[in-house]
């Protein structure tokens, strides 16, 4: 790990105003922290302002993105970066004003909604304007102005009205985006995709090192510069590492086709952290400094909204969106708040341990507001988009089963309280989506997974990864074990790719897209297989 003192003095000098024992909760650390974040002052104190005109470069190199569609109300992003591989991405530290226009078409012959935003040095001259007062359930075009330069087009849509009775949308979900391990190949093929929304489920960045040729892309016409080969633990690492894989055309043409509602996992932060606990033996305020730097960059690099902003290492990104009466997104956070993984993690025997009832993958308070949610949700779907496998997978058919204890495995008492909740709040169409693991599978959700002729009350589809685990193949080593201990699993296959969902009256449909190679660019999409569950009879079948 890097040593401590390379934080910035910021961030370090807030460690140094609090005590170690109060730096063991996580509230302890948020409050320390929270006036380190850097933000921007106002009067006197404010960055200077640079004049736009002399931006001497293209500074919109990273594109452009929109998220969390709303009845009225959409979320542009984009970030200003002449030079995105190098430290500050070739801007001063001054504020720049940055134009946005929407339009009703691609060509801005009707604009709806204009306005002028200022790029913040604090936040890494990021730019997140939530766009207000607009018609529900319309597609939107999208761009940026800073100077003489123009952004790319950007495509977006609002929700339906709450209320409304629509008859079907088709969401994406995708995951684990590891650029050393290949091409994101598949973007390219989800922009062509016709979707209302894509669910971006965690690992959007990883925390190791990528060498001068791109890892597993084996670059031969660029040397990508050395401070990407270490791994990520300032927040000026994980700004610079954002920059890397936002420069990615196929990721840029993907957010510029269709509006993102992301979600974290661990490597956007450290590989298997469980809420202030790090996954190597690192003092816990150290940790904490790290989770700071690691979440305020990806605030600074994701569509998301205000009341998304970090405070120190804090960060509430659990949130509820709603597409009419038709669907309900509860998006969950099963990180920040989880109890340390039982027996040291990995795939472990189940026992007493990992059975306790008090262990919790969301914490308290994010499990009540999900429950509630659900009691008064009038949604024919309830979807919950997180990050790790939720159904039970034993690794073999014997006995001597063992279980993952980062997933919903490790915490069976919390899965059984969710799925309990549910039942009591009437939810019959269920549906889970899921990232993390590489491979796709489709589960059926049983009410007692030791009886495979048990009711199923749900179910989930987990979209594989993007370029994590490089090529894949269709049946991993692993998949005659795994499905012969695991009757409610229907689908299993290890390419790279992405799900789609579409949601109707009547049933959801998902289609697992894949590529067959990542480590060569241009590889095309197919489907690998597709199923049905249908509206009050929950249970997949090849479509």
């Amino acid at each position: 790990m890097t040593p401590a003192h390379h934080h910035s003095a910021e961030f370090r000098a807030a460690a140094r105003h609090v005590g170690r024992r109060r730096f063991l909760t996580v509230t302890g650390a948020a409050a320390a922290l929270a006036f380190a974040a850097g933000l921007p002052a106002s009067g006197t104190a404010s960055a200077a302002e640079l004049d736009a005109k002399k931006l001497a470069q293209d500074p919109f190199t990273l594109g452009v993105a929109s998220g969390d569609p709303m009845p009225g109300s959409v979320l542009l992003w984009t970030r200003l970066a002449p030079r995105p591989y190098e430290p500050g991405s070739g801007m001063p530290k001054a504020r720049v004003q940055v134009r946005w226009e929407l339009a009703h078409d691609a060509r801005f012959t009707r604009v709806a909604r204009r306005g002028n935003t200022t790029a913040h040095p604090e936040f890494d001259h990021s730019v997140h304007v939530d766009v207000t007062g607009l018609d529900a359930d319309r597609v939107y075009y999208y761009r940026f102005r800073a100077g003489p330069w123009i952004s790319p087009t950007g495509r977006t849509r609002t929700a339906p009205r709450p209320g409304a009775r629509i008859s079907g949308l088709k969401l994406a979900a995708v995951s684990c985006q590891a650029y050393h391990d290949g091409y994101f190949t598949a973007y390219r093929h989800l922009a062509d995709e016709d979707l209302d929304v894509v669910f971006h489920l965690g690992d959007y960045l990883y925390e190791y090192a990528v060498n001068a040729v791109g890892g597993a892309r084996n670059y031969t016409d660029r040397r990508l510069p050395a401070h990407f080969n270490r791994e990520t633990v300032t927040l000026e690492d994980y700004r610079l590492r954002y920059a890397l894989y936002r420069s990615d055309a196929d990721l840029a043409a993907a957010h510029a086709a269709h509006p993102f509602v992301v979600t974290w996992d661990d490597h956007e932060t450290e590989n298997n952290y469980a809420g202030d606990t790090p996954e190597n033996d690192v003092p816990p305020e150290e940790f904490l400094l790290r989770r700071a730097a690691a979440y305020r960059a990806y605030w600074e690099n994701q569509p998301l909204r205000r009341p998304q902003q970090p405070q120190g290492p804090d960060m509430r990104l659990y949130r509820r969106l709603r597409f009419g009466r038709l669907a309900q997104f509860d998006i969950l956070d099963t990180r920040q708040y989880r109890s340390d993984q039982a027996y040291g993690d990995g795939w472990q025997k189940p026992g007493p341990e990992s059975e306790d009832p008090a262990r919790t993958m969301t914490g308290a308070a994010q499990e009540r507001w999900l429950l509630d949610g659900w009691k008064a949700s009038d949604a024919l779907w309830n979807v919950v988009p997180q990050q790790v496998t939720f159904a039970r997978r034993r690794d073999v058919p014997r006995p001597d089963f063992r279980l993952s204890m980062d997933a919903w495995d490790g915490y069976p008492a919390s899965r059984e309280r969710i799925l309990d909740g549910a039942e009591a709040a009437g939810i019959d169409n269920l549906v889970v989506l899921t990232g993390d693991v590489h491979v796709g599978y489709a589960f059926d959700l049983k009410k007692d997974f030791d009886d495979p002729a048990s009711r199923t009350v749900g179910t989930e589809f987990v979209a594989t990864s993007i370029a994590s685990g490089k090529d894949g193949a269709d049946k991993p080593a692993n998949w005659d074990n795994l499905t012969k201990a695991n009757p409610h699993l229907k689908f299993y296959n290890g390419r790279r790719g992405y799900v789609t969902v579409a949601l109707t009256t009547e049933q959801a449909r998902a289609d697992f897209r894949t590529v067959s190679a990542v480590t060569t660019p241009g590889a095309p999409v197919t489907t690998a297989a597709s199923f049905v569950t249908e509206v009050g009879n929950p249970g997949l079948r090849p479509a």
